[in-house]
Order: C-alpha cells, then sequence, then structure tokens
C-alpha cells in the first residue's frame, strides 16, 4: 500500500469544494477512506485547517469535520529532529520544511501529493 502526504492545501480544495482541483482532491481523499493508499498528514496542517475551516463555520461543525477526516487518514509526527532539520534547512517556508522533514521521519511516505510543488524537496 502506498503511503502518501496530502498537503493542506488538498484537503482544503476538497473541504472548500474550491475548482477545478476538487474533483481530484475528493478521489485522493476516497481512495484513502477506501483503504487503496495510506494518506497522512500532520498536526500543523490540521491546526491550518481549523483555522482556515474556523473562519466560515462555527468550532462544533469544524471539529466534526476534522474528526471525519480523522477515520482514514493518519498523523506523521514531528519530532524535535525534525524541527531543528526545518531550521537548518534551506526552504524558505519553514512549515513547508516543517512538513518535509517529519514525513521524513516516517520512513514509508515517498509522495507529497499538494499543488504547491515550488515550496518541497524532491
Amino acid at each position: 500500500m502506498k503511503h502518501i502526504l496530502i498537503d493542506t492545501d488538498v484537503i482544503l480544495d476538497f473541504l472548500f469544494d474550491r475548482q477545478p482541483f476538487s474533483e481530484e482532491a475528493s478521489h485522493i481523499l476516497s481512495l484513502c477512506e477506501k483503504g487503496i493508499i495510506n494518506g497522512f498528514v500532520t498536526s500543523i496542517m490540521l491546526s491550518n485547517i481549523y483555522y482556515l475551516l474556523r473562519k466560515t463555520a462555527k468550532h462544533e461543525k469544524v471539529i466534526e469535520t476534522i474528526k471525519l477526516l480523522m477515520n482514514f487518514l493518519e498523523v506523521a509526527t514531528t519530532t524535535k529532529a525534525a524541527v531543528l532539520d526545518a531550521l537548518n534547512s534551506e526552504f524558505k517556508d519553514f512549515e513547508d520544511a516543517l512538513q518535509n522533514f517529519s514525513i521524513q521521519q516516517e520512513k514509508e511516505i515517498k509522495i507529497i501529493v499538494t499543488r504547491n510543488v515550488k515550496d518541497y524537496k524532491t
């Protein structure tokens, strides 16, 4: 089974039905829900998703939505080593650096699904 990191933008494309990206985002999340692929997020992503959803919905609804995502997504751990690597990296965006080095701790994650390809290292 493939293990993938699903970036915040992809999840928000689905949740906000942002066209033309929401259809692909829905397909990716559906594959995770069916157990065909193993999707990961980070706690930072969940915090960002909460913050952005909270601008348009009540706390209870946002929590419900995140709980639904947690039914089929895993959370990659961010360790102190990942934070230090991010701080010492050449990434221009600290948040992207944290995501990158957090998933490096999860050895089985080899794929990042994102529309923000310029900020991730290959």
